[in-house]
């Protein structure tokens, strides 16, 4: 069991994060913890290397009290996105403030092994051009399907049988002696919106959507992430869609959402409709390049074509069908609509608020806002990753090896 001391000292370091130039005087007005108690936290802190003074505040008539602020430039962290098509990696120093991110295209399906070398040299070029490969206080890594939070490992789902139990965690620790985390990307980017959308880091109950290959959900609740028992919880596409209806899905379940409004089944779909000449802008994207994306259909849609646009509302009415039932389980004040899906923009925008209007309890919608994302999804989930890696680093639990660490240096 965690001791007090580790945690009010990580109720201190979490102030001190969230306020510019505190002083000990507001630091025990946010934690409620006595003034010799904060006073004693903030020593050890500062012998820890994690917090520095910052100037004084203004006198209210007495000696003008020292401002503190958290030494971002004391380490680094690394965040690592992957998605089912592409990956991005991010180096931040301790205030999250990215020094450097890197993108690259990649084939999930082509194994663990080929994406975490990839997921390696990205990072490694990364710490070389900040120099920080000494410096690496926390890894964490996001993946397109839910984790096992407690034992950091992939939930095992037939939609990616290679990453079953493969040791990701350790694969990673090559990169530095820092811990490395990891999680369901869309916890990530519900992370990352809440701390570039203001709105979102207020709400308390949020529903995060995020839209790629496959749809995902995260849980805020009472302004923490929820992640069930197994890191399952927001498994939106494989809800029942009646839509669907015998339909198979990559998991091996019949009807799921994903098999008909996900990313996949949107590009399936748009094949489709080049093939059969019923959009003549994918028809002349097939034959330029091959395939239709997702991506492919929004930019018709936005052209005008007719089927396009019918594509993306009818994802967007069956996605909208999905989120009333979450809407209803968990009455969130926010939905964040994230991810590919919302690349779209008010293609599906209006037709996601129209269907969770309809189908969810009214009660459970009102004063409901349904919003787009605010952050550029590229790097919405490197920006979650590297909050991730700071919250863990901070968390009670690892302050005591952060601070056993600072000891045995200055011995």
């Amino acid at each position: 069991m965690l001791s007090e001391r580790f945690i009010s000292l990580a109720a201190v370091l979490d102030a001190v994060r969230d306020g510019e130039g505190i002083t000990q005087a507001t630091l025990v007005e946010r934690t409620g913890l006595g003034r010799s108690i904060v006073a004693q936290r903030v020593a050890e802190l500062e012998a820890a290397g994690l917090v520095a003074s910052d100037g004084l505040g203004p006198s209210t008539g007495g000696r003008a009290p020292r401002r503190l602020r958290l030494r971002a430039e004391a380490g680094f962290v690394l965040g690592i996105d992957i998605a089912s098509n592409e990956l991005t990696a991010g180096i931040a120093d301790l205030a999250g403030t990215l020094h450097g991110t890197s993108h690259e295209h990649i084939d999930l399906d082509s194994g663990p092994e080929a994406v975490l070398a990839t997921a390696e040299r990205m990072s490694n070029v990364l710490m070389e051009q900040a120099g920080a490969r000494a410096r690496i206080r926390s890894v964490a890594l996001g993946l397109p399907e839910p984790v096992a939070f407690t034992s950091g490992s992939p939930v095992a789902l037939p939609t990616m049988p290679d990453w079953d139990r493969y040791p990701v965690r350790e694969r990673l620790a090559s990169l530095s002696s820092a811990p490395v985390w990891m999680d369901d990307r869309v916890n990530l980017l519900a992370l990352g919106e809440r701390r570039v959308n203001p709105e979102a880091g207020r709400s308390e109950h949020m529903l995060y959507m995020g839209g790629g290959a496959s749809l995902g959900a995260a849980v805020v609740m009472d302004g923490r992430l929820y992640r069930g028992a197994r890191g399952l919880a927001g498994a939106i596409g494989h809800m029942t869609a009646p839509q669907a209806n015998e339909v198979i899905c990559r998991c091996g379940k019949v009807g799921c959402l994903d098999t008909v409004a996900g990313g996949a089944a949107l590009a399936r779909d748009g094949r489709l409709f080049a093939d059969t000449g019923q959009s003549p802008a994918l028809a002349a994207v097939l034959a330029d390049t091959g395939a239709v994306r997702p991506i492919d259909i929004t930019r018709a849609a936005d052209n005008g074509d007719p089927a396009a646009r019918a594509l993306l509302n009818r994802a967007a009415t069956t996605i909208g069908g999905g989120l009333a039932a979450l809407v209803n389980a968990y009455n969130p004040d926010l939905v964040i609509i994230g991810g590919g899906i919302a690349r779209a923009r008010e293609h599906v925008l209006g037709p996601i608020r129209q269907s969770i209007r309809q189908h969810a309890l009214p009660a459970a919608t009102q004063g409901l806002r349904i919003e787009l994302s605010a952050v550029d999804e590229e790097i919405a989930g490197v920006i979650g990753a590297v909050q991730f890696a700071l919250d863990q680093l901070f968390s009670p639990a690892h302050l005591a090896t952060i601070l056993s660490a600072a000891q045995a240096q200055s011995t």
